[in-house]
């Protein structure tokens, strides 16, 4: 599923992120930054022990912090780390919102043209999927209807799961409308 917002493709797409082709990959991370399961995990096996080197002296952050190391032996150039709110811990749509703006602001930082996101927090830590995918498209148009030059020509969304990547779907014809 593909849309346009100004000069920026946004793509839901489903399959593993560690495959897919973009400058820079988004870590859903925990806010020690300790690369075990999850999206984190993959990122991990796929890239190399020394992404979790480099985050070992970026840790701890908090919830809607992000920081960027290399991506190790990925086919992108960066790993953006960014810590999601756990659901139930309070304040959580504020936290999502500033992991992902505080994650695209570091690609632009870097002038990268591709960035692509896990489902943050829908996993471990708990947050609905759907909520999750609402919140994380809505916050991604209000920040390209805003950006005057983004360097960002592609923002996409990769979903594990065929249920997940369905939820997204289903979220974004009601936010696309």
């Amino acid at each position: 599923m593909e849309f346009k917002v100004k000069n920026t493709q946004m793509v839901i797409m489903q399959g593993d992120i560690t495959k897919i082709k973009a400058e820079a990959i988004v870590n859903a991370a925990g806010e020690d930054l300790v690369m075990g399961g999850g999206v984190a995990g993959a990122i991990l096996r796929a890239g190399g022990y020394e992404i979790q080197e480099e985050c070992n002296k970026l840790a701890p952050i908090k919830a809607g912090e992000a920081v960027i190391t290399t991506a190790g032996k990925l086919q992108a150039r960066y790993v953006i780390h960014a810590v999601g709110p756990r659901w139930g811990e309070g304040n959580e749509e504020e936290k999502l919102k500033s992991a992902l703006v505080n994650s695209l602001k570091l690609a632009e930082k870097h002038r990268l043209k591709s960035i692509v996101f896990p489902a943050i927090s829908s996993g471990i830590f708990g947050c609905p999927k759907d909520w999750v995918a609402s919140i994380m498209l809505k916050t991604t148009l209000k920040y390209l209807d805003r950006a005057e030059n983004t360097s960002l020509t592609q923002i996409m969304f990769c979903l594990y799961t065929k249920e997940t990547y369905q939820i997204w779907c289903n979220v974004a014809e009601e936010v696309f409308k």
